[in-house]
């Protein structure tokens, strides 16, 4: 591996959501610091010439990496203000990026645009940017006011003010529970509930307040944090894109490829497992049947049996990165 790729220390990570933590160490020339740089690069182990597809490309950062070990790479990002920065950053690779602005999940229009039929690697880094969580008006701040917004991809219909004034108290308890493993959950719904029959949540620090009144805090980590995850990705659909992303991935590498994913959220983390898992197990067996039949969806092997995680070194340069995991799985010929 080129000794130069990392000659400084720029793969410090963006958690999906610790506003409370938002360090004093900012630079405004970097969209976003990506988590575990190297260590995704060498278990990728592109090989040099292959098109490699960054489907959350952020600002570029490990687009870049990539770029630096002679790959070529297809990145894609449904944010337009990510594109902009990435497309910046990138543009002295000249032909050997190209940038999309595209969610993850329609990955193969986009390969089909292009008459890509197979690709030789995939990344995919489901934090949110720094740039993101700063800017007020994209609404995902605990400790700026905004508007309710939260959609990655502003083209999109639905923002966290349409969930937090339409759901129903039952809607809002099971989201806040089952996405934002809230403790709190229903007594945080009563409370919107009430609260918007005098008048609608429309910007953060008042919802972030409401919540912070309802549940108290206890430590750094602000009360409202889970809850506002929780409205992200519903707002997002995160969990659908994901699980329909990794099959339209998974098929379009080519044999020997791998793809690469890291996640901070413990739903998110479980799913890929779990994906990884089915898809790389020999035989699958049911209580119904007289005995194991061979794995017809199997096309994964397993790369990293355990998650990869951030050094000691580079948490201690970005506590956001201290949820991250990494799993790695390669396609069988």
């Amino acid at each position: 591996m080129d000794a130069l790729l990392f000659e400084r220390p720029v793969w410090f990570a963006t958690g999906p959501f610790a506003p409370e933590e938002e360090g004093p160490e900012r630079d405004e020339f970097i969209y976003h610091r990506p988590v575990l740089v190297p260590e995704t690069i060498e278990l990728l182990a592109a090989r040099p010439g292959a098109t490699v597809l960054d489907a959350t490309c952020g600002g570029g950062g490990h687009s870049e990496a990539l770029l630096k070990t002679g790959v070529d790479v297809l990145a894609l990002d449904q944010d337009p203000d990510a594109i902009a920065q990435a497309k910046d950053r990138l543009s002295h690779f000249g032909q050997h990026v190209t940038l999309r602005q595209a969610n993850f999940r329609f990955a193969d229009r986009v390969l089909d645009q292009l008459a890509i039929k197979q690709i030789g690697g995939a990344i995919l880094d489901l934090g949110v940017s720094s740039r993101q969580l700063e800017n007020a008006e994209r609404g995902f701040s605990l400790m700026r006011n905004g508007p309710l917004d939260m959609r990655m991809d502003p083209r999109s219909e639905r923002t966290a003010a349409a969930i937090i004034n339409s759901y129903s108290e039952e809607e809002l308890t099971r989201l806040f529970r089952d996405l934002g493993e809230e403790p709190a959950a229903r007594r945080i719904a009563t409370a919107i509930v009430k609260q918007r029959k005098t008048a609608p949540l429309r910007e953060t620090l008042p919802l972030a307040r409401l919540i912070e009144k309802v549940a108290g805090r206890h430590g750094r980590r602000h009360p409202a944090t889970q809850v506002f995850q929780a409205l992200r990705m519903e707002v997002n659909d995160e969990l659908a894109a994901l699980q329909e992303g990794l099959r339209v991935l998974t098929a379009r590498l080519q044999p020997g490829a791998r793809i690469a994913v890291i996640s901070f959220h413990s739903l998110e983390d479980r799913l890929v497992k779990n994906f990884f898992r089915d898809r790389s197990r020999e035989y699958v067996d049911r209580p119904e049947w007289p005995e194991a039949r061979p794995n017809q969806e199997r096309d994964l092997q397993v790369i990293t049996p355990k998650p990869v995680k951030p050094s000691e070194n580079e948490q201690r340069f970005n506590p956001r990165a201290r949820s991250a995991k990494l799993r790695v799985a390669e396609k069988l010929g």
